[in-house]
């Protein structure tokens, strides 16, 4: 069987997304490939969650211009989207006197791509905005935020499937033929998929889909970033993000502290050129160089607030010889009409993607009509935050509407059963476990599922018929169960 469409997006990461929720607007036949079960099981959920002011970035370059209008565009969507969002501002903190003229650079970059009310701080003024913090001197970039990226990606995903987007999950693509309409694409799993644009927004394998195409110029280096995770009993040691001046040729911009919105702080990310574009692997090395970095930048705490660890990827045009950063690449490919190709889209990729789907839609628009559909619909349903972050008269409201919200299935996160059943009931369709987990944030707290898990394996088996064989991880090859004990 073969699904015809007039754009086929392939990767559904938050650059993805980002771009099929834009055409979503527009009354044509749209669809993204995914290889994962989920959408943003990569990059888009293995990340700090930062939205980037624009410092870093030189001028004139892409990753500068979209990073500063993505900047000033999420505000605006995640409040259509209900994702939480905060701009709460960093340090970028000089250690030693060498650092100083590092901020002063990047005072100047950052005023040259238009980044609102930077400023250079002495050590007091630092410590009024951080006290306690390490360092003689900081740039402040007020117009940094922090996000939750998987909820900004499933968030975009799951409003770009109700505007009438075609999401087909565990679609891995091997091969793209040229035809006389367009793209023929086949998958795997052996389906069979026509366009007549085809976007290639697949990260850390977007060189592997250009060269399918017989495009050879580019290669992905994956660079791997690791983390921890502190407990929540540090939420409020941190009024603002904290990183170390960069050093030149880094592959990222170094071991910091970041908050979160949903109140646990991460320490890294640490990088690390690797072969694998899917090694996520954490090593005992790392761990232990991130906890000495994690005393340094904030010196209470213990051994006992790391609950967790994780690592992700990022898709790097420079290779390890090189270092540092290259521009991305976004093209329409004259070549090879009707190909808009994605390349490197690295960091600050999170902040940049509502720019990124903007002028991906403006290049498909050169290509092929696009009628304004008359009920697209902007807003998504629910609500940004969680139950127990409710007034009690709204708790009290909710419970006598529906008594499931009255039930905890997650202690440490206070995850009810309705959040649970909700997520279980995505407009994806989506009942991995890590796609509960990233939609409720059911088994995200201090015992990581330990209490939380196996009633939600219940909910899935009474509610939902589920046999041992058919709770996943995340992958089709991560089975969680091989049968029954009794």
């Amino acid at each position: 069987m073969t699904n015809f469409y007039d754009v086929i997006v392939i990767g559904a990461g938050v650059v993805g997304n980002a771009i099929a929720r834009e055409l979503s607007r527009f009354d044509i036949k749209t669809a993204v490939l995914e290889q994962e079960l989920d959408v943003g099981g990569g990059t888009s959920s293995r990340n700090s969650g930062v939205v980037h002011s624009g410092i870093h970035y030189k001028p004139g370059t892409l990753r500068a211009e979209l990073d500063v209008r993505g900047n000033a565009m999420m505000g605006a969507l995640c409040k259509d989207l209900k994702v939480k969002i905060q701009y709460i501002g960093k340090l970028t903190v000089a250690q030693e006197q060498a650092d100083i003229k590092t901020l002063h650079s990047l005072k100047e970059q950052g005023e040259a791509n238009g980044v609102p009310g930077l400023s250079i701080l002495n050590r007091e003024q630092m410590e009024k905005l951080q006290p306690g913090i390490g360092g003689i001197m900081a740039l402040h970039s007020p117009s940094t935020g922090i996000i939750c990226p998987y909820g900004l990606t499933i968030a975009l995903a799951e409003n770009a499937y109700t505007n009438g987007v075609s999401y087909h999950l565990g679609q891995q693509v091997t091969a793209i033929s040229r035809t006389a309409e367009g793209f023929d694409i086949s998958t795997r799993q052996g389906e069979r998929f026509r366009s007549r644009v085809l976007i290639n927004s697949a990260g850390l394998y977007s060189d592997a889909i250009c060269r399918m195409l017989g495009i050879d110029e580019y290669r992905i280096y994956p660079c791997r970033g690791e983390y921890l995770i502190l407990d929540k009993r540090l939420a409020g040691s941190l009024s603002l993000l904290v990183y170390p001046a960069p050093h030149k040729g880094g592959a990222g911009l170094g071991i910091h502290l970041t908050n979160t919105v949903d109140g646990n702080i991460l320490i890294g990310p640490s990088n690390e050129y690797v072969d694998e574009a899917d090694d996520y692997a954490s090593t005992a090395e790392i761990m232990n160089l991130l906890k000495k970095e994690g005393h340094e930048l904030l010196p209470g705490i213990s051994a006992a607030d790391f609950i967790r660890n994780f690592s992700g990827l990022r898709a790097k045009q420079a290779p390890p010889s090189e270092g540092g950063f290259r521009d991305f690449v976004i093209e329409s490919r004259k070549d090879i009409p009707g190909f808009i190709n994605l390349v490197g889209i690295e960091s600050p990729g999170l902040t940049s993607a509502p720019a990124i789907g903007l002028m991906v839609r403006n290049l498909v628009e050169e290509l092929l009509p696009l009628p304004l559909k008359d009920s697209f619909i902007a807003e998504r349903e629910g609500r940004a935050g969680f139950f127990f972050e409710l007034s009690p008269e709204e708790k009290a409201d909710l419970v006598a509407q529906d008594p499931d919200y009255g039930e905890v299935v997650c202690r440490c996160e206070q995850i009810t059963r309705k959040e649970v059943l909700d997520a279980i009931q995505n407009p994806l369709g989506v009942r991995t476990i890590n796609g509960l987990k990233y939609r409720s944030r059911a088994m995200m707290g201090r015992c990581q599922g330990g209490f939380c898990l196996p009633r939600i394996v219940a909910i899935l088996e009474k509610e939902f018929g589920y046999r041992p064989e058919d709770y996943l991880l995340q992958h089709a090859a991560s089975p969680l169960f091989a049968g029954r004990v009794r």
